[in-house]
């Protein structure tokens, strides 16, 4: 698995390729929003377009973060999930807990809302 971060505006992106299962790749997840908010960054999207695979630590590991970063008063957002992956958090009604988004520009603006003061 591969991460990289950029930023688009005052949003953090993680850009991710590759499969998030039990191990290294799961740490890294972990480790790279554990940074993120120690540096700031509260708007943060895990953008998935290249993750073919997450198995149920993965999925564990997405729990994790989005409850990391709310507890932290942030609002963490998935982008762009493959037919796999979607189909994943379907299956096991996880869709409902994620603010999905299919546009980054979409995603990017939807944090305009939530943090308006």
């Amino acid at each position: 698995m591969k991460i990289s971060t950029r930023k688009v505006e005052d949003v953090t992106l993680v850009d991710i390729s590759g499969h998030i299962v039990l191990g290294p790749e799961t740490g890294l997840l972990r480790r790279t929003v554990h940074d993120l908010l120690g540096q700031g960054d509260k708007k943060i999207i895990l953008n998935l377009a290249e993750v073919s695979y997450i198995d149920s630590s993965g999925l564990g590991e997405l729990i994790a973060s989005y409850t990391t970063v709310r507890n932290q008063g942030g609002q963490l957002k998935l982008l762009n999930l493959t037919k796999k992956v979607q189909d994943l958090l379907l299956v096991t009604k996880l869709y409902t807990i994620f603010d999905v988004k299919e546009s980054e520009y979409l995603a990017v603006k939807s944090f305009d809302w939530f943090f308006a003061k």
